[in-house]
């Protein structure tokens, strides 16, 4: 395959050099001393979002505090992990995030801000964003309908009637860069994106599906290309609300385009020459640039993507 290397350059959201150190979710004296050591830090999640701030340097970071400066909450406490000097993390689920006195903080969400993180706190933040997506929505027991509670500091809700535990759902999808035998990649848009707006295809895992048969299966409902050779490439956490995407390079055998048009609305072949026009003439727009979306096309392209309408 042309382009980068794939070990060159890290998906956005995956690489956070935390230890979730999940052998400490049960241990609630553990989980006791690990909040009130003076160097733990805490942060807020709230709607899918956190405080961040911008540093003189230009950087953005998350909001944190020690422990004893966080909001109180009676339960809904995550335990997140420990970075390699030894520093505990926690995220409080709160229904809305803390005001800020200094007015230096914003509120901003992982599309927004992901890709501007350092890789710890990217990763912190997608960890949190994720449990709390989970936790709001799964209050309930699936088998008896009875409220169940939080343990395992945040990453199991147990139901006090009937026993049953729940684990955080993630759910895998596939995400394709398919090219044919002239090496072109095929982009579609979605219906409801904007237009220029072109990315890989993508869909969910059906239950009892390999992801290779599923890649094939997406593409084929919705572009109508047939694909034979799949190669696994890179995953990425996207807790939107709470998906595992599973990148995959394709090598179509056919390359008649027949839309579904109810999810894809358009779709094209492009070369590189072709992308590279379309860029910069801003006919165009890339994925987001979190999206292992953009990775798998950029290794393609063979650099990263040009920012829209110029070209670099």
């Amino acid at each position: 395959m042309t382009g980068l290397d794939s070990t060159s350059r890290p998906v956005a959201l995956t690489s956070s050099g935390v230890d979730r150190a999940a052998q400490h979710r049960l241990d609630e004296v553990w989980l006791a001393a690990a909040w009130s050591h003076p160097s733990t830090r805490v942060f807020v999640v709230s709607g899918g979002q956190v405080l961040v701030e911008e540093t003189p340097d230009g950087t953005t970071e998350l909001v944190m505090t020690p422990a004893f400066d966080a909001p109180e909450t009676e339960t809904h406490r995550y335990f997140l992990g420990i970075d390699p000097d030894g520093v505990r993390y926690f995220a409080l689920q709160k229904d809305t995030l803390p005001g800020r006195m200094d007015e230096a903080a914003r509120p901003a969400g992982l599309r927004e801000v992901g890709g501007l993180l350092s890789p710890l706190e990217a990763g912190l933040m997608v960890h949190a964003v994720a449990l709390e997506n989970w936790q709001r929505m799964h209050r309930f027991c699936s088998r008896c309908g009875e409220r169940t509670v939080i343990a395992a500091a945040g990453h199991i809700r147990r139901c006090p009637a009937c026993g049953a535990e729940h684990y955080p759902r993630t759910d895998p999808a596939v995400i394709m860069l398919v090219t044919d035998e002239e090496d072109r990649a095929l982009l579609g848009r979605q219906v409801l994106w904007p237009e220029g707006r072109f990315s890989t295809l993508a869909g969910f895992v059906e239950p009892g599906e390999s992801i290779e048969a599923a890649v094939r299966r997406e593409v084929a409902e919705e572009v109508g290309v047939t694909v034979g050779e799949v190669e696994y490439m890179a995953s990425q956490p996207w807790p939107f609300p709470s998906s595992l995407m599973l990148g995959f390079t394709a090598r179509a055998t056919t390359s008649e385009i027949t839309v579904d048009g109810e999810e894809i609305h358009e779709a094209r072949w492009f070369s590189r020459d072709d992308l590279r026009t379309a860029f910069e003439s801003g006919e165009v727009l890339p994925p987001f640039g979190i999206s292992i979306a953009a990775r798998l096309i950029e290794q393609w392209y063979g650099k990263p993507l040009p920012r829209p309408g110029t070209g670099r």
